[in-house]
């Protein structure tokens, strides 16, 4: 007879062991799906095009294109402005990514604030 609280044979239940094989599938997907949101590129344009960034999920800034008229040597700041504004969209971009992706591979869990 098993005693109470126990499993019969001491071993872990079928339901506790396939929960185990879900985590670490789970693992493994999110694994993946961050390499490659790593590698995806996400781009902003600010100043009606004037200045176009992009970035990687890697949260690396890989181009930035400026149109001549963003270039006045008479208004330096707006150009700063909007270097700044397409950096933080681009980068917003690839943040709202990554929370949509974890988001679908949690179900929506709430998981503590876990830095994936």
């Amino acid at each position: 007879m098993a005693k109470r609280g126990g499993f019969p044979g001491g071993g872990m239940p079928g339901n506790m062991n396939n929960l185990m094989k879900q985590a670490q599938r789970m693992q493994r997907q999110m694994e993946e799906n961050q390499k490659e949101l790593q590698t995806k590129e996400f781009t902003a344009k600010v100043g009606g095009g004037a200045v176009e960034v992009t970035v990687t999920g890697a949260k690396e800034v890989t181009k930035v294109v400026l149109s001549e008229e963003a270039v006045d040597p008479e208004d330096i700041e707006t150009l700063q402005d909007m270097i700044l504004a397409a950096v933080n969209e681009a980068l917003k971009q690839a943040e709202d990514a990554n929370n949509e992706m974890m988001s679908k591979m949690t179900g929506g869990m709430n998981l503590g604030g876990l830095p994936f």
